[in-house]
């Protein structure tokens, strides 16, 4: 969310970005806010006066009803008159208040509902296009290479691995859920497990946060729009599960003041994620690509403005060490413009190589937020001057193992449909170097 002030200030660059991200329908939302923001800036200075005025009056009557008490009869008609005059233009100042207060709760709230939905000035190098068909490839990490045997849907592969059931899942919970079963549900915990202490060996704590935030929290760290496509809300609490771990790891630190001596706070965090998946993609029926939940790691960081771009890079580049340790081909793809979220100033896909569909596919989604989920957050970092500032906010995958299962066990499949395990993974697998099908 930008500064008003600095929509004020800026409206042609607003504007500017806005057009950049191809959402036009947003460009007049730009003039009502600053038209708002000068009708509530002049009914906040009206109420100032008048407040002032009834401050003046209330002290002039202070001397006035001394010298009632010691008035000859004569002179107590004009004192009471005076006193009188006073106390009805309190009363007529306090009426006229009491419209301008509700006037400015009013103005405060709409500036607030459009300010969430402006979007985010974009990083000059964002690379500028509608939609995720203007992403553009930077890097490629590793050789992608298709076998010379058909590589089979990856819920097959794990099937002859007696590692899923999908038909039961389908009966006790619906579409968008799975059973993991024996070797396969083993992986995914290793996985997982492989990619706490490859985090922790980087220098990022460990954590693991609430499951369930508050709804001025979701506010916070994701746009509106997102919001109702992902987030599953408790009927009858102020209570949402989380769509990611980012969400409660960064609204711990909502409403704090930061010391600027502990930044950068470099969090990683494991959560189950739960997600409606509403929109263009939908749930996918066969497979566990896109599903109602799955469990995640995830890297967080907290940092000066200035350091937030070199953050950027080496979180994204930690994501390419991973798959990379367990022999995954990767390449990095820039997000345009229009692939950003509303909060986003840069951002970036990991995409991991399909040797069955001959392409890459997301594994993860490393973002820049600027100072976007600090200020919806009222989060303030002190400075060694004793000034405040607003702090920025990264976030990046380091695992979703669904998707992550899906790019080993492809990469890693053998023709006699057996899958090798990486080096790095076999002792969290109790020293298993091969799995072999069942079926």
């Amino acid at each position: 969310m930008l500064d008003i002030k600095f929509v004020r200030d800026n409206p042609d660059l607003v504007k500017e970005n806005i057009k950049k991200k191809f959402q036009n329908d947003k460009l007049p939302l730009v003039d009502e806010v600053i038209r708002l923001d000068v009708e509530n800036r002049a009914a906040i200075t009206e109420a100032s006066d008048l407040r002032a005025q009834n401050n003046n009056l209330s002290k002039a009557n202070g001397p006035l009803f001394g010298k009632l008490k010691k008035a000859s009869e004569e002179d107590k008609p004009q004192i009471q008159a005076q006193i009188d005059e006073n106390m009805a233009k309190v009363k007529a100042n306090n009426e006229t208040l009491a419209e301008l207060e509700k006037k400015e709760k009013e103005y405060a709230e709409r500036i607030h509902s459009i300010m969430l939905v402006i979007p985010n000035i974009i990083d000059p190098s964002v690379p500028i296009g509608p939609d995720d068909s203007a992403n553009v490839e930077v890097e490629r990490f590793g050789d992608p290479v298709v076998p010379d045997f058909e590589i089979p849907y990856h819920t097959e592969i794990m099937e002859r691995l007696n590692g899923i059931d999908m038909d039961a899942a389908g009966r006790v919970s619906g579409n968008g859920f799975y059973y993991l079963l024996g070797d396969v549900a083993r992986l995914h915990s290793a996985v997982l497990a492989y990619a706490r202490d490859f985090m922790i060996q980087k220098g990022f704590t460990y954590c693991i946060p609430p499951f369930m935030i508050h709804g001025n929290v979701v506010e916070g760290v994701m746009s509106q729009t997102d919001m109702e496509a992902m987030m599953y809300k408790i009927e009858g609490e102020d209570l949402y599960l989380i769509g990611t771990s980012e969400h409660s790891m960064i609204g711990k630190f909502i409403d704090q003041i930061i010391p600027e001596n502990t930044l950068p706070q470099t969090l990683t965090s494991y959560s189950p994620c739960f997600r409606k998946e509403k929109g263009a993609h939908g749930i996918e029926e066969r497979g566990v690509y896109r599903i109602h939940q799955f469990e995640k790691q995830e890297m967080i960081v907290v940092c000066k403005p200035e350091d937030s771009m070199a953050w950027y890079e080496k979180m994204w580049r930690l994501s390419v060490e991973l798959f990379r340790s367990m022999e995954i081909p990767v390449r990095q793809l820039e997000c345009c413009s229009g692939d950003l979220a509303d909060l986003k100033v840069k951002s970036c896909d990991i995409e991991a190589w399909s040797p069955r569909q001959k392409k890459y596919f997301e594994v993860c989604s490393c973002s820049n937020l600027g100072d976007a989920q600090a200020r919806r957050l009222k989060m303030r970092v002190r400075g060694e001057d004793g000034k405040m500032y607003l702090p920025h906010t990264l976030n990046n995958t380091v695992v979703a193992p669904p998707r992550m299962l899906i790019a080993l066990l492809e990469n890693h499949l053998q023709a006699d449909g057996s899958v090798t395990i990486p080096e790095v993974l076999q002792p969290y697998m109790g020293g298993t170097k091969i799995l072999l099908p069942k079926k």
